[in-house]
């Protein structure tokens, strides 16, 4: 089935395009972006069970965007009929009648307006199973089970977590030759085993996402007792050793790295501002010859997946690294005006309210040739890197610090069975990409959380890749 359409973007659309006539009439661009946006929580552990709207993502309303070579400006409003285009024009003219000045020792990026090409398009994502059609209280019911069994798995698990949202995204875009409209449903799930030995107290994190519905909670029960058993494993892990470490990362450490270590550094609102080592390695190898990186909201089926961002770029596939070569950025209209590169459509808001940043979407390393037994085999003394928590990077200077929870010792081409945990992963970007010797086949997606660009900002992206060989950095 496909995400249906919004009956209130549907509503509004004549409406709203007559307020873009009366605003052309005016700017030499102008273009208007409607939202109406609806997102569920649902939380079952033992601290009670939940099933709440998301007041963050549930959001409804429009943004117009006005432009000339001055420089641009924008009005947010969450409503609009017949009898308010007067006040809402007069509000525009009020709010932007300045356009044309700025402070003393300010100046304007003289770049012109988008270039504004035709095309016009309604698009959706299909699901299976429609979270209205299931009902709260049947998906309540599903990680209520899902949490007794996570529970009756061992007596030292003192808790477990199932939880699931769902954001239901409805958008419309309308400029002078652009008429696009999307209807995308992005699910999410989390399950969390808590288990305790003595005073000791460890957890386990598993989570699973795609562009579709609540036929997701299908792939939740499948993962629910390997969470289970590796929070008990990881009462009997032990503290890392630093040092350098010949490590196999699998597919989500993997897409940690991507996204920390090349995701934020090559997006290219951060290259305008000189924030961004990257922009000077363009056309220079920064990576093993074996490493592709990808940048793309067509490509997948993912929490970043969608059919144009919100200004009006229709979604691409962007080659970040090409066999080791970093050939370009992702970028916003602004960025890519600046830099006279072309949009490559990652412009993205938080909602309409929110102002436009360059912004990762489905960000992940094309898979390789080799098998993870092989991994495995070719490594002397290292570790299975397993459940990235956290990352941060610093585009400046590539450098790169990420918490991993579960390192699995190898010794002579074999797992031993000792753990070691928590793990500080850090380096020089550069050297821990030329490092990777070796990539498997099969490479896998995962968008369970949010992306913020400087703490805040929050959208929902994926990342990944294969596992990969490489030398890092622990602590």
């Amino acid at each position: 089935m496909k995400v249906a359409s919004s009956p209130f973007l549907q509503e509004k659309k004549g409406l709203l395009k007559d307020l873009l006539s009366s605003i052309l009439e005016e700017y030499e661009y102008a273009s208007i972006l409607g939202q109406d946006s609806v997102s569920k929580n649902y939380n079952v552990s033992g601290r009670g069970v939940n099933a709440s709207q998301d007041s963050v993502l549930t959001r409804r309303g429009f943004v117009i965007r006005v432009m000339d070579d001055n420089g641009y400006g924008e009005y947010s409003f969450n409503d609009v009929s017949r009898e308010q285009l007067p006040a809402i024009l007069k509000s525009i003219r009020e709010g932007l009648k300045d356009l044309s000045s700025l402070p003393e020792g300010a100046s304007f990026m003289h770049k012109g307006v988008p270039a504004d090409e035709p095309e016009s398009f309604e698009r959706a994502s299909e699901y299976k199973l429609h979270p209205s059609e299931l009902g709260d209280k049947a998906i309540i019911g599903k990680l209520t089970e899902l949490r007794k069994k996570g529970m009756a798995f061992d007596e030292r698990i003192i808790d477990y977590i199932a939880a699931c949202s769902y954001q239901e995204i409805h958008k419309l875009f309308l400029s002078k030759n652009r008429d696009l409209m999307q209807d995308v449903m992005w699910t999410s799930g989390a399950l969390v085993a808590i288990a305790r030995k003595g005073q000791e107290i460890k957890q386990s994190y598993r989570g699973i996402s795609s562009a579709g519905g609540m036929e997701l909670l299908d792939g939740m029960e499948q993962l629910v007792e390997r969470v289970a058993n590796t929070a008990i494993e990881l009462l009997d892990s032990e503290p890392m050793i630093p040092g350098e470490y010949e490590c196999v990362c699998d597919p989500d450490v993997t897409g940690m790295i991507v996204h920390e270590a090349f995701g934020h550094g090559v997006e290219m609102d951060m290259f305008v501002k000189d924030r961004a080592l990257a922009k000077s390695y363009i056309g220079k190898q920064v990576a093993s010859e074996l490493v592709t990186m990808h940048d793309g909201a067509c490509v997948g089926e993912q929490t970043g997946s969608y059919f144009f961002d919100d200004e009006g770029t229709i979604a691409h596939n962007t080659v970040i690294i090409d066999k080791g070569i970093l050939k370009t950025g992702i970028s916003d209209i602004r960025s890519a005006e600046a830099l006279s590169t072309p949009p490559t459509g990652n412009g993205r808001r938080e909602s309409f309210e929110r102002k436009a940043y360059t912004r990762m979407t489905n960000t992940f390393f094309e898979g390789g040739k080799d098998s993870v037994e092989d991994m495995i085999a070719s490594i002397k003394y290292g570790f299975l890197l397993e459940e990235p928590s956290s990352g941060m990077e610093d585009p400046k200077n590539w450098g790169i610090q990420c918490m991993v929870s579960i390192a699995r010792e190898i010794k002579d081409g074999k797992l031993t069975g000792k753990i070691f945990s928590p793990i500080v992963l850090t380096g020089y970007v550069p050297d821990l990409l030329k490092s990777i010797s070796m990539m498997s086949e099969n490479v896998q997606l995962a968008g369970g959380g949010f992306c913020g660009k400087g703490y805040k900002e929050w959208v929902k992206v994926s990342n990944g890749g294969p596992y990969i060989k490489a030398k890092i950095r622990l602590g």
